[in-house]
């Protein structure tokens, strides 16, 4: 009638407690080796050869989330969420869109005015 499941009944010997030992720590061992790659590669992905250190990834960082409080506390709130910033090895770059020349020109001051900026390039359009 229907298909039957054969089960193998065979008895295998466990095998002696040394080469078990010897197996898991070898597998430990491997584990943390890839653990310790995986996160080298990880920290190696966010910065690119040539570019920035990752203490100058983390600088940049805390740059940019500096402009954007900058620009909603001396600008505005608007202000800050229509003018998006980036930072790369102390040079901000602000993009979108505003609509006077006035509030442009006041992003780029206010980018400039927080400690750490070396530079501002205001690619703001004017709509």
């Amino acid at each position: 009638m229907g298909h039957s499941i054969r089960e193998n009944h065979t008895h295998v010997a466990p095998r002696p407690l040394a080469k078990r030992t010897r197996h898991h720590a070898t597998r430990a061992a491997l584990a943390a080796f890839l653990s310790v790659g995986a996160v080298g590669f990880v920290a190696g992905c966010s910065v690119t050869s040539g570019q920035e250190t990752s203490g100058q990834y983390v600088d940049d960082a805390t740059l940019t989330t500096k402009v954007k409080s900058a620009l909603a506390s001396e600008g505005s709130v608007t202000l800050a969420n229509k003018v998006g910033v980036e930072t790369g090895k102390g040079v901000v770059q602000l993009s979108g869109f505003v609509s006077s020349s006035t509030d442009r020109a006041k992003a780029e001051d206010i980018a400039m005015s927080v400690e750490g900026v070396r530079g501002v390039k205001n690619d703001i359009v004017v709509q």
